[in-house]
């Protein structure tokens, strides 16, 4: 098996450490970078026996100060082993940086299919696709329902005031990660600051929810496990349910991300998903638009700062054309500035 070097891997010293720790982790190992993730690194670690693994770093550098934080990231998979939400299983946690020169941990393998392109989406089988649809939604009110007190992760954030958090954080991550001036961004966060819808609810809000970050059966659609909950936190869980329409389209309507892999036939429309939230949960969803104005307004925050950090080459690919990246930052702010139009904010 192949010990070439991998970046973000010291392999002798991440091969001794899941020996030591990982229970049936048997060597020489196989790391190969995972495509795709913008943010933390995702490796998957195929052992001498063929059982596979996951293991998650932060970047390489260039990382902003409270964010990337491994230990947070396991704690939040490991507390909800055994929930109504399906997670992948933890397997060890790494917080000696001088194992791999950052912390890291690693979670088993869920075989699946990632929904993270209109191709990728189109393979469902279509009673899959509208299975997709609904469990899409139901896990979302699962994790909705759960009480962060009773799984351990009561103090996994402030609990009120959450919008007003974010716009404060993502703004300050704008400030310190843009590689040019761009005033709509900023424009856009004037009026999301000023036209704040009041909280309702507190849980345990996801921060990345969508199709993109679930492993599903290619055959059946089923969730087989959420991914990805690098930005999970607590406040107002309606924010997940406007960021999960930033990545819906409806059939044959505009199609607003690469990696949406919704708008096909078979797939709920997006009214139909937030009818089924809310039926569910009995919540008002009647600002939905704001949230996912506010969520398109954190998106374009999120990936100029995932941007600066391919152009500073800190994500172990250095194969990936940036060009398209500073033109969905923009758009991403101009459908903030349509949506909030149209609230008449």
């Amino acid at each position: 098996m192949s010990t070439e070097p991998v970046p973000g891997i010291e392999h002798e010293r991440v091969t001794r450490w899941l020996g030591d720790h990982v229970p049936g982790a048997t060597g020489p190992f196989r790391f190969d970078l995972i495509a795709g993730g913008r943010s933390n690194l995702t490796y998957r670690v195929a052992c001498g026996d063929g059982t596979e693994f996951v293991l998650r770093r932060p970047p390489l550098g260039n990382v902003l100060a409270t964010a990337h934080d491994m230990g947070r990231e396991y704690k939040i998979i490991h507390a909800l082993q055994g929930s109504s939400v399906p997670v992948a299983p933890t397997l060890g946690m790494c917080a000696d940086e001088s194992v791999n020169g950052a912390p890291f941990y690693v979670m088993g393998y869920v075989p699946g299919l990632v929904l993270d392109s209109p191709a990728a989406g189109q393979s469902l089988p279509p009673e899959g696709r509208i299975n997709a649809s609904h469990q899409l939604v139901d896990v979302l009110v699962r994790l909705h329902g759960i009480d962060p007190d009773t799984v351990g992760l009561g103090d996994l954030g402030r609990r009120e005031g959450y919008l007003g958090r974010q716009l404060r954080r993502w703004s300050t991550q704008w400030a310190n990660s843009r590689t040019r001036e761009l005033p709509i961004v900023d424009e856009v966060h004037r009026r999301l600051e000023q036209h704040q819808p009041t909280q309702h609810t507190v849980g345990i809000v996801h921060g990345d929810y969508r199709l993109g970050n679930c492993m599903v059966d290619p055959a059946t659609g089923d969730l087989r496990a959420v991914l990805d909950w690098e930005l999970c936190t607590l406040g107002d869980v309606l924010a997940d349910v406007g960021y999960l329409l930033v990545y819906w389209s409806d059939e044959g309507g505009v199609r607003h991300a690469e990696n949406d892999p919704s708008g096909s036939p078979g797939y709920l429309s997006r009214a139909q998903m937030v009818e089924r939230y809310a039926a569910a949960t009995g919540r008002d969803t009647a600002e939905i638009s704001y949230y996912e104005a506010f969520s398109c307004w954190r998106l374009a925050c999120i990936a100029e700062g995932v941007l600066a950090r391919y152009k500073a080459g800190v994500m172990g690919d250095t194969g990936v054309d940036t060009s398209q990246m500073d033109d969905r930052v923009a758009g991403l702010a101009q459908r903030s500035i349509v949506l909030l139009d149209a609230l008449g904010r």
